[in-house]
This record gives structure tokens, C-alpha cells and sequence, in this order.
């Protein structure tokens, strides 16, 4: 149930919803013994899920990019293609930051970026901060 609460927990900060997955995750390591790898494991497939959801919610918004309310113009989705194609799908591997992350994977499916370069990237990024929250909470030495 503990790692369940965490995959759950990233799996929403991954999401445009707000929340914060290292904050339990630490908690979790501080209250008690636990398996890192497995609280490891639980945070980065919960937010790399996450991003798979915001990536289909991207190839399924230009849909919508006609009707009045869509809240980007035609102009802005040029520039911001631009800017995706400057910086490349390599990008994708800051899925993990603060405020920047969520769109950037939102954006991978808007541009269609492939399902498996997106996966690999994300997971690779995501799996990084993890570690590094772990490392960083317990101290490197402990992890060797």
C-alpha cells in the first residue's frame, strides 16, 4: 500500500494537476524502512505514466485548435513548434522540472514526437530525479 500511495502520487504530479511526489517519497524514506528500490521504481513508473497521459492528451488537442475557445493561436502553436524543434526531442529528457515539465510532455504529443523515443527519454529523466531525491535524502555513501 505504501509504494501504491507513492505511485499514485506521482503519477498526479506528472499530470497538469498540482502536487509533489519527492515531498512523500522523502517522507516515506524518513518514517521507516522501506525497499528503495521499489520506492524507486513506484515513483518513476508512476510519473512516467503520468506523461503518457499528458502525451495522448497532446495528439488529441489540435483537434480542438479551430473552435474560438482553444486557448492557442495558430501563431503560438508555430512558436512554439520552433522552439521544440531549436531545442529537439532531447528536451524531453526536463520532463522532471518544475512548471516546465508537464507542457514539454504535453508538447512531445502535440508534435507527435515517437511514442518510443518519448517513453525512453522521459523515463531516463524521471528516473534520474528519483534517484537523485533518494541520494540526496539518505546521502550518496549510503547508496555505494
Amino acid at each position: 500500500m505504501l509504494y501504491l500511495t507513492l505511485f499514485f502520487s506521482a503519477f498526479i504530479s506528472a499530470t497538469l494537476l498540482p502536487s509533489s511526489s519527492e515531498v512523500v517519497m522523502v517522507a516515506m524514506m524518513t518514517q521507516g524502512k522501506v525497499n528503495l528500490l521499489l520506492l524507486w521504481l513506484a515513483a518513476t513508473l508512476g510519473n512516467v505514466l503520468g506523461s503518457c497521459v499528458n502525451y495522448w492528451l497532446g495528439t488529441q488537442v489540435l483537434r480542438f485548435k479551430d473552435k474560438s475557445w482553444f486557448p492557442v493561436s495558430e501563431q503560438g502553436l508555430e512558436k512554439a513548434q520552433k522552439q521544440f524543434n531549436k531545442y529537439g526531442v532531447y528536451s524531453l529528457l526536463f520532463a522532471w522540472l518544475p512548471i516546465v515539465g508537464d507542457p514539454l510532455t504535453v508538447i512531445g504529443g502535440i508534435f507527435k514526437v515517437r511514442f518510443s523515443t518519448f517513453l525512453l527519454l522521459v523515463t531516463l529523466g524521471k528516473g534520474a530525479r528519483y534517484l537523485a531525491v533518494i541520494a540526496l535524502t539518505l546521502g550518496v555513501e549510503k547508496l555505494i
